[in-house]
């Protein structure tokens, strides 16, 4: 058997977030909402939870997010796990497609998302392997 060939899907997303009421937890909880263009094209919906203080460069987040769309010309879903913190304002992000939630034509999917944000423009890398 031979691993499938890494492929590239490249585009920006548009993202909305509502913070969501979370009293006494000190995280910070929000719905999130996306339009993906380019490769992907689609909508996502999600949770994103945060802690921490950004105003002084120290905080973390996690993220999931369900894509429904397409990929080049495969139809279906999966779903995006982040991990994010940020040190000394420099920020580490992890950003993969959770394991087994692929479905209809994207069953299947693996691989991890390169995320660059410059002038508010979210630019994305999806580096991922689909079955046969």
């Amino acid at each position: 058997m031979t691993n499938p060939e890494i492929q590239h899907a490249v585009g920006t997303f548009s993202v909305s977030l509502q913070p969501t009421e979370v009293e006494g937890t000190g995280v910070g909880v929000m719905t999130l909402s996306k339009t993906w263009s380019g490769d992907i094209v689609g909508t996502g919906d999600g949770v994103f939870a945060s802690g921490g203080d950004p105003s002084t460069g120290t905080a973390g987040y996690v993220a999931l997010e369900h894509i429904e769309g397409r990929i080049g010309d495969r139809e279906g879903g999966f779903a995006l796990q982040q991990y994010g913190q940020m040190v000394g304002g420099e920020a580490d992000l992890t950003y993969a497609v959770v394991p087994g939630s692929g479905s209809g034509q994207l069953t299947g999917i693996a691989g991890t998302m390169e995320l660059t944000i410059e002038d508010g423009v979210h630019t994305y890398d999806l580096a991922f392997t689909l079955p046969g």
